[in-house]
């Protein structure tokens, strides 16, 4: 059997997501300890960490997103290499759809503005509506 080329922007995706995870660990722990907030999570509360620069929540909030609308994406993307289609037209879709997530990543971690970051957001969804339209189309 072999791997469909789908798969490698799953893995992409998914390795993008432990670089976010340890970008909010490297930047949220030195501004917890910044403002005095201990570290064991059974002593602070969730107003204590909004006294974090946004620049230490921006990372936090987009891991969280990450791991929102991406599930969607791998599943749709694992359908379509089961079923022999992980290629062409879905292979680009897939892979539109990662560079955006990594893109509204990169623009959240570092600027947040949010109108541009709503705009690769929503634009990523209808990509993602697309793949999803032709897996069903494909499999019924």
């Amino acid at each position: 059997m072999t791997n469909s080329p789908i798969l490698t922007p799953v893995i992409i995706l998914i390795l993008w997501t432990f670089v976010m995870w340890i970008w909010m660990y490297i930047t949220r722990i030195p501004a917890m300890q910044a403002a005095k907030i201990d570290l064991n999570p059974a002593t602070y509360t969730k107003d204590e960490l909004k006294k974090l620069p946004f620049s230490a929540q921006w990372k936090a909030d987009n891991y969280n997103h990450l791991l929102e609308l991406p599930p969607i994406f791998y599943a749709v993307a694992i359908i379509l290499a089961i079923v022999g289609e992980g290629d062409g037209i879905n292979l680009w879709l897939a892979w539109a759809f990662v560079s955006l997530r990594i893109l509204h990543s990169l623009w959240q971690a570092i600027l947040n503005i949010v109108m541009v970051r709503f705009a690769l957001f929503a634009i990523s969804t209808i990509i993602l509506m697309w793949l999803t339209i032709n897996a069903a189309m494909i499999i019924t």
